[in-house]
């Protein structure tokens, strides 16, 4: 079942645990590219580390508009992939993901042949393993996909996976002072968590 609008009308916190264990994907030529997403973190406004924090602006503006729209921002590594909140200025970032390919050889190859890593195909369990790995690996692009909405090309599934234990802890890669809270946002299906975004946390 694809998610609709409806959906996305929650509170960061909630969205950002609802997210898991849901289906991204994008259809792209004979194609569709999935990734179960195993790893969020929540961004509210009335905190530093949001880019909202710093205010409205013509590159924030997703993070403004309706639950549901796509937030996109891109870092020295890449893309990464957001979606917007019930709160004003709030949003959820989709750290990793795992490729879920029904047994679709052929995509996985595609996938694989898109995402190398220095040349070699990279293990097929961490080709989203990190918030860029994850846009790259499903062709998602800043360009094209910042302040839109979810349609037939790029698009969530409820395949009815519920994760059982959900792993809660600090966020990563915030810039000293702007997270001195340490606040707990960052959400990971303990399923996955050997896929998930590697780095020092504590866990709640």
């Amino acid at each position: 079942m694809i998610l609709d609008k409806n959906f996305f009308q929650k509170d960061v916190v909630t969205l950002a645990k609802s997210l898991l264990g849901k289906v991204l994907c994008r259809k792209i030529d004979n194609f569709i590219l999935k990734a179960r997403i195993i790893e969020t973190e929540a961004y509210s406004k009335s905190e530093p580390a949001s880019h909202s924090s710093l205010g409205y602006s013509l590159n924030r503006a997703a993070m403004f508009m309706e639950a549901g729209t796509i937030y996109m921002y891109h870092s020295r590594a890449g893309a990464s992939f957001n979606i917007s909140a019930l709160g004003y200025g709030d949003a959820v970032l989709v750290k990793s993901g795992i490729c879920f390919l029904d047994n679709d050889y052929n995509t996985l190859a595609f996938i694989q042949q898109i995402n190398k890593k220095n040349g070699k195909l990279r293990d097929i369990h961490y080709l989203a393993s990190g918030q860029t790995l994850l846009c790259k690996s499903l062709m998602i692009e800043r360009m094209l996909w910042d302040k839109k909405s979810f349609n037939g090309e790029l698009y969530i599934e409820n395949i009815g996976y519920i994760p059982e234990n959900i792993l809660i802890s600090s966020r990563l890669g915030i810039p000293k002072g702007r997270d001195n809270a340490l606040l707990p946002y960052r959400y990971i299906d303990k399923e996955f968590l050997k896929y998930a975004t590697k780095g020092r946390c504590k866990f709640y």
